[in-house]
């Protein structure tokens, strides 16, 4: 079954070779990541569930996973996620391309060796000169003392390494911690209505586990492949920020079936992972900003339509919606004197269903975003 792979299943290994490689659909890759994203329709999972079948959801935004799995899930209650934070059930890393992202503890203990070396290269490409000639293992190991005796925010770290090294720039140590250990964010940052600053611990400390021992990306590569597959190796190596995956997908190929594109790049995908047609209806969903389904590709055009590619770039940081599964525009919900209003911003002008389709979604949307706010009207700009 497909959620066996969704936990890396060895089986995948044994299974024998596809048939003939085929061509795919462009319009079937949508699909296919609509529905490995919960985005064809609710569904009924917990938010623990949810979080790991997407292989961890980025975060950097606190709020987004919540508007993020609101999107995805049938009657999700804020509060759930909330208490999964506090309660250490998921926790809040830098991890798939350096970025915060929100995970199981048992992904962020398993995923965090898989992306060292991708952190370890941004280090050293980013502080090289800061940090020669010092002892990168002694600065992290003197950064772990510090941090499981008290968590602390990167400035407060940084100063704190500083008086040992004090010719050395802390913001540069601080970077050699994050880079070298796995830190997890505590709450309240990240908990709903709660807000907080950052502060770090390690996550063995805040999880009382080791982190895995094995740095083999072959697990992740699947995780990946049924969270946003069909994918080819540069699409798993844009989702995970791991460079140089060729080898572990071809170690994984034999229980792999391959399709081609129409540029007749490989896609690999799982046996058993859900393709559904390329007609499927698709609603409209609200993604919040930076949504993996918008980053975890080399090639985006399977979701955002070339004739808005460009905009969408310069703007990822914004809240997307998606008409019929590709983006359409961006959104917000402005507050003032205690209310809240949803501004619906299109990248062309909408028409007839797609509109109103849009604003009963929009309505859903706000009245949870809202929060203590008085719910107020939803507007389309020009």
């Amino acid at each position: 079954m497909f959620v066996a792979f969704l936990c890396g299943s060895a089986a995948l290994r044994e299974m024998p070779l596809p048939g003939p490689e085929r061509a795919v659909n462009p319009r079937a890759l949508n699909r296919a990541l609509l529905e490995r994203q919960m985005l064809l329709r609710r569904e009924s999972l917990t938010a623990a569930e949810a979080v790991g079948r997407l292989a961890g959801m980025q975060a950097q935004s606190p709020t987004a996973p919540y508007v993020g799995l609101w999107t995805r899930l049938e009657g999700f209650d804020a509060a759930e996620l909330s208490r999964l934070i506090v309660d250490r059930a998921v926790v809040r890393i830098a991890l798939m391309r350096s970025t915060i992202h929100l995970v199981t503890a048992r992904d962020c203990l398993a995923f965090r060796p898989v992306v060292q070396p991708a952190l370890e290269r941004e280090l050293k490409g980013a502080r090289a000169r800061a940090l020669a000639g010092l002892d990168l293992r002694e600065v992290a190991e003197a950064g772990r003392a510090i941090l499981e005796a008290t968590p602390l925010g990167w400035t407060e770290l940084g100063a704190r390494l500083a008086r040992r090294w004090p010719d050395r720039d802390p913001e540069a140590l601080a970077s050699t911690v994050r880079a070298r250990l796995a830190l997890v964010q505590l709450p309240p940052r990240g908990v709903w209505g709660a807000g907080g600053r950052a502060v770090h611990t390690t996550a063995e400390a805040w999880l009382g586990r080791p982190v895995s021992d094995d740095p083999s990306p072959d697990a992740m590569v699947l995780r990946c492949l049924a969270a946003f597959g069909p994918a080819t190796v540069a699409d798993v190596q844009s989702w995970s920020g791991v460079p140089r995956l060729r080898e572990a997908v071809e170690r994984l190929r034999p229980g792999l079936m391959v399709f081609r594109d129409a540029r007749g790049t490989e896609i690999f995908d799982l046996p058993d992972a859900p393709r559904p047609d390329a007609d499927t209806p698709a609603p409209p969903r609200f993604l919040p900003e930076y949504d993996n389904l918008l980053l975890s590709h080399a090639d985006r055009a399977r979701v955002i339509p070339a004739e808005h590619a460009a905009r969408v770039s310069a703007s990822l940081g914004r809240p997307m919606f998606l008409l019929d599964g590709f983006v359409r525009g961006s959104w917000k919900v402005e507050r003032e004197r205690g209310t809240a209003s949803l501004v619906i911003a299109p990248f062309a002008p909408l028409v007839g269903e797609d509109r109103t389709l849009l604003a009963e979604e929009g309505a859903r949307l706000l009245a949870f975003a809202a929060q203590t706010d008085t719910v107020g009207d939803i507007r389309f700009a020009a």
